[in-house]
């Protein structure tokens, strides 16, 4: 990725001389062109987002704005919105520089979880610059708007960071969130005006990755017509990117098949070496076990070189306590770290300049994530490395045998979908509770008959009662916590020490069957622990310091209700469908597993309750006598069954934004409702999120890719690159690579000859009647799939 240079623009010119002088601290003599460009549009009162590059200085652009706004209107408020806590602090660090360097009227304060209850009175009633993120808009403001009845009344604008990272599921509430947002400034007539306000409320500016439509997306986040500043003018050192698939081992799998080196062995075998070195590194990898994982290999390896190496690296991710996470902030900033693993939670944007390289071990969900990750390197113009290292699952092995599909092809939209009534109907309730709702504003949460339709079944069901004046929130509980942005239900499970009584870290509690069920091992900042006690109706799991040389991994059953089918394509036997699904999973038990060699060691049954989850899966069925006609016999069938659908799950994010750990799958040699063999892939959000119909209209790219993958693997059986799964609640039995080839190509074969789609009449809500809570994600329902094995139900995985 070739080095680019700036392009500059002066100063525009009601920019105050104390807040250039403020910004020239940091190094800026001029602004790059786009956040002129940026803060130009804002002044305006034209919603905007700035979508360029990482390192591209996007948070200037509507600081500029901001802070020119505040210095003319010294009754002004600015809301800043970070997806993560790690972001606000990083921010609230900038803006308070900012005061101290001569922007001397901005008074910027945090008002998050880890906010003094002293320190949120004084934001409060003092702040005009409020860092803080959607779960506490949604928790800790919005309900309680009366009390900041002057900040609502003087918003002049509302800065959303990171704004690719709202799709999906977490995405579309936090859409519906700020159309209650915007209801509540419109109620205090915010922004400009002759006594202060303008019912047309504040100003969004949105800061973002770069992405296929970055206009229309934040367009759909707001819910309001918003124009993008695409046209990247800061400069950016070279960047030479390399792509690694590991090598195969000697070691075996369950089936036989030689099993690769894990991309988290691989990733803390070069972070070592490029600690050794002293070059400064963050190593991406997606889940919290991983980064643990990475960092303690990398820490064992470094000790066998210099014993003063290993404490220079460190893990970092969500669930640990506020000061745990600013120490290791401000280690890898100052330079005292030379290697952190890492979450994606260090992926946005982190004002970490001078990194030298960056891995990223394993595909990060979108190449939009994977641009953002690689471009950490470089940042202070130097030139860097980034590395990514190809998991074993088939989208890692798609992409790095096809790198045309990452850097020839644009980057992804963002999908949301605020109108998901199983995402807006708990928020209609706690808009219910904030203002009244009211037939003439009910346009604000999307088409007024479908808004109304569902506010009329609300009543119907008990949860809001209709008056004269609108529709109220009658209840005593808050109507905030029917909902949860990010988790489906539960809240944080806290881990703690029964030796001390500490409170080591937090857990959402969907995680807690998977990663902290008795007997789990809990690993912290390379401290291992295991899981004495699961207390659900006490949110906290009790640990005790351990040395287990193995780890976990939950095993859970699963079973998938076909609702209704709304969409259906025909191709003579075989049916491409679509439509609402009930998935009912269950941990039943764990394994262990050897530290070094995976090798599973025994395995444990667990007692713990089932949960359910309303959703939206994207299927194919055909009777048995055709696919033996096809090919297959009846014997291969299950295994070809399994072996696809895994390969499916793997390359779903081909076609559709998603996260992968949003999807999960089943496959069924005699499912009870279609009566014929049929595989599933489901979104693992309550009412889903988009991604299984993204699926069925993007068919032929979709079962093109994931054909060409398991075709193009040189193993001879079937491997952890095609169509095994390391989280198969199955153990990856039974599997069929050949008929999986063979059954993808009749698929494929058949969904491209038909060329026509076929609705259904009738589409119900996903989950039914709506009588219980559980559909709404709150209980502890829902969840992020997870593995699921057959247990003479289906087989599958996520």
């Amino acid at each position: 990725m070739p080095e680019r240079g700036a392009v500059t623009v002066p100063w525009p010119e009601r920019t105050p001389a104390a807040l250039a002088q403020a910004l020239g601290g940091s190094g800026v003599l001029e602004p790059w062109r786009h956040q002129a460009e940026a803060a130009a549009l804002a002044a305006a009162g034209t919603h905007v987002v700035l979508a360029t590059g990482t390192a591209s200085g996007k948070s200037l652009g509507y600081q500029l704005a901001a802070g020119t706004a505040l210095h003319e209107d010294p009754t002004g408020t600015v809301l800043y919105l970070a997806p993560t806590k790690a972001l606000a602090a990083d921010q609230l660090q900038a803006w308070r520089a900012l005061a101290r360097d001569g922007a001397t009227w901005l008074r910027p304060a945090p008002y998050d979880g880890d906010t003094d209850p002293a320190d949120r009175k004084w934001a409060r009633e003092h702040a005009n610059v409020l860092l803080t993120n959607p779960d506490m808009l949604h928790v800790g403001i919005l309900p309680h708007h009366e009390r900041w009845s002057r900040f609502f009344r003087r918003l002049r604008y509302v800065v959303v960071d990171e704004a690719h990272v709202y799709r999906g599921v977490f995405g579309s509430h936090v859409a519906v969130l700020l159309r209650r947002l915007a209801r509540v400034c419109a109620h205090y007539r915010s922004g400009r005006g002759e006594d202060g306000g303008n019912a047309a409320g504040p100003v969004f500016i949105g800061a973002s990755a770069t992405s296929a439509d970055p206009a229309g997306s934040f367009s759909r986040l707001i819910g309001a017509e918003a124009e993008a500043v695409t046209r990247d003018a800061s400069p950016h050192g070279a960047v030479t990117v390399g792509f690694w698939e590991p090598e195969l081992t000697d070691r075996r799998g369950e089936n036989g098949a030689p099993v690769r080196r894990s991309a988290t062995a691989e990733g803390a075998g070069m972070m070592a070496d490029l600690a050794v070195t002293g070059t400064r590194t963050i190593a991406f990898i997606r889940s919290r076990r991983g980064a643990e994982a990475m960092a303690s290999a990398a820490k064992r390896e470094l000790a066998e070189v210099d014993p003063s190496l290993p404490p220079r690296v460190a893990a970092y991710r969500a669930g640990y306590l506020p000061e745990e996470r600013r120490e290791v902030e401000t280690a890898l900033r100052t330079g005292r770290l030379l290697g952190v693993a890492s979450t994606p939670a260090l992926e946005l944007g982190i004002d970490i300049a001078g990194l030298d390289a960056v891995l990223v071990a394993g595909w990060p969900g979108t190449r939009a994530s994977f641009f953002q990750q690689v471009g950490r390197a470089g940042r202070a113009g130097q030139e860097s490395v980034a590395l990514y290292v190809a998991g074993d699952d088939p989208l890692d092995t798609y992409v790095v045998h096809h790198p045309e599909a990452v850097f020839e092809l644009a980057v992804e939209d963002s999908v949301t979908d605020p109108a998901n009534p199983h995402i807006l109907a708990p928020h209609l309730c706690a808009a219910a509770a904030e203002l009244p709702l009211v037939p003439d504003g009910l346009d604000a949460f999307g088409d007024p008959e479908q808004v109304r339709s569902l506010v009329e079944q609300l009543v119907e069901e008990g949860y809001l009662r209709r008056r004269p004046a609108g529709w109220f929130w009658t209840h005593p509980e808050h109507a905030a916590g029917l909902v949860s942005l990010r988790d489906d239900g539960g809240g944080p499970t806290d881990i703690i020490d029964t030796e001390t009584g500490a409170l080591l870290g937090t857990m959402g509690s969907p995680q807690t069957h998977y990663q902290a069920h008795p007997g789990a091992v809990y690993v912290h900042q390379d401290r291992t622990y295991l899981v004495e006690d699961l207390d659900e109706d006490a949110h906290a799991v009790l640990v005790s310091r351990a040395s287990p040389d193995y780890f976990t991994q939950a095993r859970d059953i699963t079973e998938i209700e076909v609702l209704d089918t709304v969409e259906r394509l025909d191709a003579g036997d075989l049916q491409w469908c679509t439509g609402p699904v009930k998935v009912t999973t269950q941990v039943v038990s764990y394994q262990r597993k050897a530290l070094v060699s995976g090798e599973v060691l025994g395995e444990e049954p667990l007692e713990l309750p089932a949960r359910d989850l309303f959703t939206t899966a994207v299927w194919f069925l055909c009777p048995s006598e055709t696919l033996v006609a096809a090919g297959l016999t009846m014997d291969r069938l299950p295994g070809s069954l399994h072996a696809a659908e895994h390969a499916m799950i793997g390359l779903l994010p081909i076609v559709a934004s998603n996260d992968r750990w949003d999807i999960g799958g089943v496959s069924m040699a005699l499912h009870p409702d279609t009566g014929q063999p049929s595989v599933f892939v489901y979104d693992g959000h309550p009412g889903g999120a988009g991604f299984a119909e993204r699926g069925f209209h993007e068919a032929e790219a979709w079962l093109q890719a994931t054909l060409d993958t398991v075709r193009s693997c040189a193993c001879p059986s079937g491997c952890p690159s095609c169509v095994q799964s390391p989280k198969c609640g199955n153990r990856n039995n039974p599997l069929d690579k050949d008929g999986a080839a063979t059954l993808l190509a009749f698929v494929l074969n058949g969904v491209r000859a038909a060329g026509a789609r076929t609705r259904q009449p009738g589409v119900p809500r996903p989950g039914g009647d709506w009588s219980g809570a559980e559909e709404w994600g709150i209980d502890g329902a829902g969840g992020p799939a997870r593995d699921v094995p057959s247990a003479g139900h289906g087989s599958g995985d996520s």
